[in-house]
């Protein structure tokens, strides 16, 4: 296991064997449902981007593919999670499906001091949208991308593509 920037864990189990850090985990980002999100944003004050931040409701969103995804949705990640509409939450939970796959198919992020198992470097950083590209312009629009602070955690955005 190299985890510079220590987030990660190994834990060794038996088969059939639970951890109480496990049980606390929600389902699968790959299988995030916009019912699951909605259902969840109608009970917090807090913003989009933090629901998706909480592994306890959907486990496997960091913050590159958070930004990533409340991109491709359309959905501005400061709104309070309560203010999402239903249909925007289907998008955000297709958006999360979509940028982890595609995450995945390219190796991850390579940003600083990641790389694969392999040595290797990822290479979704170079499909990024939003993520780590602040005062650059959108691709969609031309508006400079912004950057803000959410759920302490740098938070990367289209003024315009996002409302």
């Amino acid at each position: 296991l190299r985890d510079v920037r220590k987030f990660g864990k190994l834990l060794m189990l038996e088969p059939g064997e639970s951890h109480p850090r496990l049980e606390r985990l929600g389902p699968d980002a790959l299988e995030a449902r916009g019912e699951t999100l909605f259902r969840a944003s109608r009970k917090r004050r807090a913003s989009i981007k933090q629901l998706l931040l909480d592994q306890s409701l959907i486990a496997g969103v960091g913050n590159i593919y958070a930004d990533e995804a409340l991109f491709l949705s359309g959905v501005r990640p400061g709104r309070r999670a309560a203010r999402v509409t239903r249909r925007e939450c289907d998008r955000l939970a297709d958006a999360v499906g979509r940028v982890l796959r595609r995450s995945i198919e390219t190796g991850g992020s390579s940003i600083r001091d990641y790389v694969a198992p392999d040595g290797s470097d990822g290479h979704y950083q170079l499909e990024r949208h939003v993520y780590a590209r602040a005062g650059e312009p959108c691709f969609a629009c031309g508006s400079p991308i912004r950057k803000r602070v959410i759920a302490q955690r740098g938070t990367h955005y289209c003024p315009t593509c996002q409302t």
